[in-house]
């Protein structure tokens, strides 16, 4: 991937622990490493394909001066996200911080921290089987977008199908959407659980009728075994009202552990279904 470089860039702020720190402020320098596609730049010879380095300097200074942090781990994990916020040609930033004059009383020619910040892409199944499911589906995706650190950027269609486990309830309609994100994953399990404790989900019992369910089933090529959330879902490959819905968006996206095509899992499953 190509990259765009600022180095040592020289703010006068006002970060610290100390509060003489924040009262007197000192130097900080610092590095930008953002990693964009270029191409269309280089041979456009237009500065709107890529990103202006006089812009974007200025706007690192006063975003790193809006506030007084304790901490320069704090300052450059803020700095990574505005940057990534703020800059659609960004697909990831390192950011490193140094602090020239920072009072430890020891014979060292600075400190410094280092962040490596980037958006991630993950598939979630977005469910409903109770009151105005549409309604649900699309208020449930409305709400990642008002997250900020998360947005919606594709949608498959909308499919009803048979619940599963306790059969006595209605239908569900079912959709799958990418989502683009700067939350790791188990960030992005507490926001999508958020999300169904405001539309009124309430998960007591195991395949009761809800106002929405909201699942992640991807994440990038990640493989986790977290408590919160398991990834790939274990389930996905067995589920048509995950597949079908997948394959409208991401037919070739690969399943990182059966190392297989969503389409060819679908295919799989009607196989095994008929």
């Amino acid at each position: 991937m190509d990259k765009l470089y600022i180095e040592e860039l020289e703010v006068y702020a006002f970060h610290g622990v100390n509060e003489e720190e924040k009262r007197m402020g000192q130097k900080f320098l610092i590095s930008v490493e953002l990693f964009l596609d270029l191409a269309a730049a280089g041979k456009s010879d237009d500065l709107t394909k890529s990103v202006n380095y006089a812009q974007i300097c200025c706007e690192i200074e006063e975003e790193f001066k809006k506030e007084k942090y304790n901490l320069i781990e704090k300052a450059a994990e803020e700095l990574a996200k505005y940057i990534l916020l703020n800059y659609d040609l960004a697909q990831k930033v390192k950011v490193m911080i140094i602090k020239p004059w920072a009072p430890i009383g020891k014979p060292v020619k600075y400190v410094a921290v280092h962040v490596d910040r980037s958006w991630h892409k993950a598939y979630i199944v977005v469910g409903s089987n109770l009151g105005n499911k549409e309604e649900n589906i699309k208020q449930a995706i409305n709400n990642i977008n008002e997250s900020v650190l998360a947005k919606v950027t594709k949608q498959s269609k909308i499919y009803e199908t048979a619940p599963v486990g306790n059969l006595e309830q209605d239908n569900f309609l079912n959709r799958v959407v990418q989502v683009k994100t700067l939350l790791e994953p188990r960030e992005l399990m507490e926001l999508l659980l958020n999300i169904e404790k405001e539309l009124k989900r309430e998960r007591i019992i195991k395949w009761r009728p809800r106002t929405v369910d909201l699942d992640i089933i991807l994440y990038d090529d990640c493989i986790t075994s977290f408590e919160e959330v398991i990834i790939p879902h274990p389930r996905m490959h067995e589920r048509m009202f995950v597949l079908e819905p997948l394959c409208d968006i991401a037919p070739y996206l690969m399943h990182p552990v059966l190392n297989k095509r969503i389409y060819q899992l679908k295919e799989e499953l009607e196989e095994q279904k008929a």
